[in-house]
């Protein structure tokens, strides 16, 4: 296709946003990335996304795909002749792998948040959660390299960017991720030892300032 536009319109620490900077970069399309001021939305941004008004949206030839699983599913469908495939060709190994990005949007991006939101029991209460759900992921993921298989592909794309978090979660929640679920973090080590990933993903450390000022605001800390 000639004479692509391709804007994203995203936010450094969201691990949706991630997703989309992964599978662009996996497809090594070519993109103009607009970092968002979550507290004062573009006028672009409001267009693109009237109903949600949240980022990350992906505007192709002008044309806005909103949510960021479904963006991926996108980004897979119109360039599905350029290499690497982000979805199994399989039907049913297609509705496993959405199945778990499914899981993931409902539950760990919850629990993550309670880890630092929130106080005493409440907080406790999420860090079970939160633990319980990687186990579940482990099972998932079983004696593979990927999610899918021997390939990295759409379920390890829609996981690895809460990865980016964990030192937030485990700081704030007071745990060690690789103690709980050590496959879970090798798998996650695995994943960013791919370029498309380590230049998606933000440090760590960072993700756990910007978490700090958040706790701030909310009289957390």
């Amino acid at each position: 296709m000639a004479n692509e536009e391709v804007i994203l319109l995203d936010f450094w620490p969201s691990m949706f946003g991630m997703r989309l900077r992964i599978a662009l970069a996996e497809k090594e399309i070519k993109y103009e990335y607009k970092e968002e001021d979550l507290r004062n939305k573009s006028p672009l941004l409001l267009q693109m996304n009237p109903i949600h008004k949240k980022i990350p949206v992906l505007i192709h030839n002008g044309k806005p795909i909103c949510e960021s699983i479904i963006a991926v599913e996108y980004i897979e469908e119109v360039w599905k002749d350029k290499a690497p495939s982000l979805l199994p060709s399989d039907p049913y190994d297609r509705a496993q792998a959405r199945f778990w990005a499914d899981y993931i949007d409902k539950k760990l991006y919850d629990f993550g948040r309670k880890l630092w939101a929130t106080k005493g029991e409440e907080q406790e209460a999420a860090k079970k959660d939160f633990i319980e759900c990687l186990k579940v992921l482990e099972g998932a993921l079983g004696d593979r390299p990927y999610f899918g298989g021997e390939s990295f592909g759409f379920v390890d794309i829609a996981l690895i960017g809460f990865y980016s978090w964990f030192y937030a979660y485990e700081t704030f929640g007071n745990f060690s991720a690789e103690a709980e679920c050590p496959k879970f973090v090798a798998w996650a080590k695995r994943c960013m030892q791919r370029e498309s990933v380590a230049k998606s993903l933000p440090d760590q450390p960072k993700v756990l300032e910007f978490v700090k000022v958040l706790r701030q605001k909310f009289g957390l800390e």
